[in-house]
């Protein structure tokens, strides 16, 4: 399964660079794809750079593109079913800046306090 993973996530990543023109989706990453064990659907997690409004464009650009996308992976897998893209915004990047800036506010407390 992770190699399935990683060959989708990297042939719409491919596909997203070289050839969508689309300007909302400039910015985006696709950081990882599960696939369902029956490789019918698969959810696609992507970051964005910016605010929440340009998560918000990047995914609409993405759901734009579906079908182009789609095609891509049909193209240049050989799967016997082509999994069904969902795409969800990667949450986990933010969570580990916070945890980050939560723990060096903790190492700083301690340290004047000594």
């Amino acid at each position: 399964m992770r190699r399935v993973n990683e060959v989708l996530r990297q042939v719409i990543s491919d596909a997203i660079t070289n050839d969508l023109s689309d300007p909302r989706l400039e910015m985006a990453t696709v950081t990882s794809v599960d696939t369902t064990p029956d490789l019918r659907h698969a959810k696609v997690y992507f970051t964005v750079l910016g605010d929440d409004e340009a998560k918000a464009e990047a995914l609409k650009g993405l759901k734009r593109a579906h079908s182009v996308l789609q095609g891509k992976v049909a193209a240049e897998t050989r799967m016997k079913h082509t999994p069904a893209l969902a795409f969800e915004y990667d949450e986990s990047i933010e969570s580990g800046m916070r945890i980050d800036a939560l723990l060096s506010e903790g190492a700083e407390a301690d340290g004047k306090k000594e």
